[in-house]
C-alpha cells in the first residue's frame, strides 16, 4: 500500500510547506498552518484540469474573430446589484459574495433567484440550511416560490450531476466552505477542499455558460476566508457590509473582470428583505438640526457616481503622554500625516490633543478627496467654530500644503447643488468654467487659503 502524501498549508494565504511551523513565512500569521492529505494522482484527475476556462479543446483564434454575441448581459432584477456587477450578470461568470453572519447574503441571493426564476431556469443549492428553512424565509419575504428549483447537497459531484441534467442559467451555492469532493481527503472548509471545490464549480460554469454565485465566509478582520487562490479563480468578488444596529447594507465590489471595482450599492433591510436605496446621499445626509462644530459634508466618488457623506471630528485636550488618533471609516495613518501638514503649513498644532474622526453612516472612504474636508472639520472642532450647513468641500492635500485636484470635480459639484448646497471649497483646478447655478464656488490653492475661506 502506497504511503499517503501529506502537506502543510496556511489557511490564510494558501502557502504550503514541507513540515509544520508555528508562523507562516508568507503572511506572517500564527497558528494557521494545518496538515492535509494529498489526493493520489490519477489520469481521471488530470483530465479534470483540462478546459478550465471554457472549451475542452484548445483552438487558436484571432482576437477580432472572437464573437461576443453569445455572452449578453442580463439583469439580476436589482439595479443596485447590477451596478456593482458592472451592468448585470454575464453568462459563465463566477461571483463570490462574502459578508459577516447576518449581513443578508442568503436573503439577497434568494430574492434575486426568485425573480430570475420567473423567466429562466434557476437553481439554489444550500449546504448550511435545510430546504424548510429556506422555504420559511421565502414565505416571510413574500417571494414568488413556484418556479425556483432547490437542492440541499454538499457533494460537488452530486451538485454538478444535478445541474448538468437541469441546465440552469443561474446557480447559487451557499456556501463554498461546506462543500466537499470525494477524492480530496480532508475535511470540508479546509484549504484543499475549498480550493478544489471552487475550481470544479468554476470549470462547470465556464463550460456550460452558467452564472455561478458563491457565498463565502469572512474572517474576523472582514476579509474572505479560505485560500487566496480562490480570489484569482473567480471573476467578481463582492462584500456585503453592514452592522447589526443599522438597517442599511452596502454592497462593494473588490474585484470585477466585467466592470469597475469599488462600485457601491446601498440596500435597506426591511421585513420584506433587502430593498434598494436609489439615492444613497439622502440617507447619509440626515444631519442634526442644531449646528455643531466639527461637522462638514464631503463629496466622494464611489465607482461611477458621486456620494455625499458627512464627516465629523472631535478635538479634545489629552491627559495622556501620547494623544490618541482614532479614525472610523478613514485611514488612520493618513490622518496622522494630515495633522502634521496642518501644523507645518496651517499653523495649527494639535499635538497635545486627542483627535477623533468618523464618517457618518458606516461608510468606508479610501480616496484622497476627503483630505480637505477632514482638515476643515478638525479645525472647526479645535476652534469650536461651527461650519455652515450648506457648505461642502473636497480636495487632496499634499505634503507641502498644496490643494490638489481630484477626478470628476464638476460631477461632484452638480450632485451637491442638486441636494441644496450653496457654497463649496474646492481646488482651483476643479472649478467649472461656467460655474454651477445657485452655488458659490471658492477655489483654493493651498491649505492657508482654505482655512481663511472656511
Amino acid at each position: 500500500m502506497a504511503k499517503a502524501k501529506m502537506a502543510f498549508v496556511c489557511n490564510d494565504c494558501g502557502a504550503d510547506y514541507r513540515k509544520w511551523q508555528g508562523q507562516c513565512s508568507e503572511c506572517q500569521a500564527w497558528n494557521t498552518i494545518v496538515e492535509i492529505r494529498l489526493a493520489p494522482a490519477t489520469s481521471a484527475r488530470a483530465e479534470q484540469f483540462s478546459g478550465f476556462a471554457g472549451a475542452t479543446t484548445g483552438k487558436v483564434q484571432k482576437l477580432a474573430d472572437i464573437s461576443l454575441d453569445d455572452l449578453p448581459r442580463f439583469s439580476s432584477g436589482m439595479e443596485e446589484f447590477d451596478r456593482v456587477l458592472g451592468g448585470g450578470l454575464v453568462p459563465g461568470s463566477v461571483v463570490l459574495i462574502g459578508g459577516h453572519p447576518g449581513a443578508g447574503k442568503s436573503t439577497l441571493l434568494l430574492q434575486t433567484l426568485c425573480k430570475l426564476a420567473e423567466t429562466m431556469p434557476a437553481l439554489y443549492v444550500t449546504g448550511e440550511e435545510s430546504l424548510q428553512q429556506v422555504a420559511m424565509r421565502a414565505r416571510r419575504l413574500q417571494l414568488p416560490a413556484d418556479k425556483l428549483s432547490m437542492l440541499s447537497e454538499t457533494s460537488i459531484e452530486q451538485i454538478a450531476a444535478q445541474a448538468e441534467a437541469m441546465r440552469p442559467r443561474v446557480m447559487v451555492v451557499d456556501s463554498i466552505q461546506v462543500m466537499h469532493m470525494s477524492d480530496v481527503q480532508s475535511a470540508p472548509g479546509s484549504v484543499t477542499q475549498v480550493r478544489e471545490s471552487a475550481a470544479f464549480l468554476t470549470r462547470f460554469a465556464k463550460q456550460t455558460g452558467t452564472v455561478l454565485l458563491l457565498v463565502g465566509h469572512v474572517t474576523k478582520d472582514g476579509s474572505l476566508a479560505g485560500p487566496k487562490v480562490l480570489e484569482h479563480m473567480i471573476d467578481c468578488s463582492i462584500l456585503l457590509e453592514g452592522s447589526h444596529d443599522s438597517r442599511y447594507r452596502t454592497l462593494r465590489g473588490n474585484k470585477n473582470r466585467f466592470g469597475a471595482v469599488n462600485e457601491l450599492g446601498v440596500f435597506a433591510m426591511t421585513e420584506q428583505g433587502l430593498r434598494e436605496v436609489t439615492n444613497p446621499s439622502a440617507i447619509f445626509l440626515q444631519r442634526a438640526e442644531d449646528v455643531a462644530s466639527g461637522s462638514i459634508v464631503m463629496v466622494v466618488w464611489e465607482g461611477t457616481r458621486p456620494l455625499l457623506v458627512e464627516v465629523q471630528a472631535l478635538v479634545d485636550g489629552s491627559s495622556l503622554g501620547n494623544p490618541r488618533r482614532v479614525a472610523v471609516g478613514l485611514d488612520q495613518n493618513r490622518l496622522a500625516m494630515l495633522l502634521a501638514v496642518l501644523h507645518r503649513h496651517g499653523g495649527i498644532m494639535v499635538g497635545d490633543q486627542d483627535v477623533f474622526v468618523n464618517v457618518v453612516g458606516g461608510v468606508k472612504v479610501g480616496e484622497t478627496s476627503v483630505d480637505l474636508a477632514l482638515l476643515l472639520a478638525i479645525v472647526s472642532s479645535f476652534r469650536d467654530n461651527p461650519l455652515p450647513q450648506d457648505l461642502i468641500a473636497f480636495g487632496e492635500v499634499g505634503l507641502s500644503g498644496e490643494i490638489r485636484p481630484v477626478p470628476s470635480g464638476q460631477e461632484r459639484l452638480r450632485e451637491a447643488a442638486k441636494h441644496g448646497f450653496k457654497r463649496a471649497i474646492v481646488p482651483k483646478a476643479n472649478a467649472p468654467k461656467g460655474g454651477i447655478a445657485g452655488m458659490e464656488i471658492v477655489t483654493v490653492k493651498n491649505l492657508a487659503e482654505a482655512l481663511e475661506a472656511m
